[in-house]
């Protein structure tokens, strides 16, 4: 297999942060550090790289996102004077205060999963007092039944029951009307975060991701690879559902 057909991948990097505590693209020193791998999507994609450099400079959307983005991602940690060390002491909550502040946005748009009301409620009441127009929509919103989407009776959770699906169209058009400056996802179902950040005309960024099993840390099943979750290395998650092979 040539290098070109080889696929790219940082994760084989983690091994080498483990190992020196530095990679090819977060180093103190470039000159010492270690060399890219065969995988390296930036030796591979090096036109990519530096096209996008020129999309962070003016006076874009974009250039603008890139650069409160960073500028909050400093200002999330707290420096010791006369010290290297460095502590964070924001959380998400107030990461994404900050960076709507900065972007001198007002209406922020929620699109929330109807099982987190009441924390969507209270978020609510953070940006109101942080001096924000917060508008919030439910997932369920026409409560449209899932027989229209095509699904059997037996795909319902609780099958012989009216459920109503989710409708991220829906969300993101509402926000969409209301002239939202920023939208927030509140816990959707994989993708259903993807069609309301499509059909999204503002920038969308995440604040609670949904797992039923973990009370939404999806992070916990990463750590659990050596013991919890280790039937995910061995088991297919779909084996056995009619119609996949």
């Amino acid at each position: 297999m040539s290098t070109e057909e080889k696929p790219v991948s940082c994760a084989g990097c983690s091994a080498v942060w483990q190992k020196s505590g530095t990679t090819n693209c977060w180093s103190n020193d470039p000159t010492t550090a270690p060399p890219r791998p065969d995988s390296c999507p930036s030796d591979r994609f090096g036109q990519v790289v530096d096209d996008s450099i020129d999309l962070y400079r003016g006076g874009s959307e974009d250039a603008r996102i890139a650069f409160t983005a960073a500028r909050v991602e400093g200002l999330c940690y707290a420096r010791e004077s006369g010290s290297d060390v460095i502590q964070a002491r924001w959380t998400r909550v107030e990461d994404t205060i900050a960076f709507a502040g900065l972007m001198g946005y007002k209406k922020i748009g929620m699109a929330t999963c109807i099982g987190l009301l009441e924390e969507t409620q209270r978020f609510c009441a953070i940006l109101k007092a942080q001096g924000f127009e917060p508008l919030s929509v439910c997932c369920k919103s026409g409560s449209i039944d899932k027989l229209e989407l095509g699904l059997a009776e037996e795909d319902k959770v609780r099958p012989g029951t009216f459920e109503p699906a989710c409708n991220p169209i829906a969300q993101a058009e509402i926000l969409n009307r209301l002239g939202s400056e920023m939208n927030i996802i509140m816990g959707l179902c994989v993708g259903h975060d993807m069609l309301f950040a499509k059909y999204s005309k503002a920038p969308v960024t995440t604040l609670i991701v949904k797992d039923r099993v973990t009370g939404h840390n999806p992070i916990a099943v990463l750590y659990g690879q050596n013991f919890y979750y280790k039937r995910l290395q061995k088991q297919r998650v779909l084996a056995g559902l009619p119609g996949v092979e």
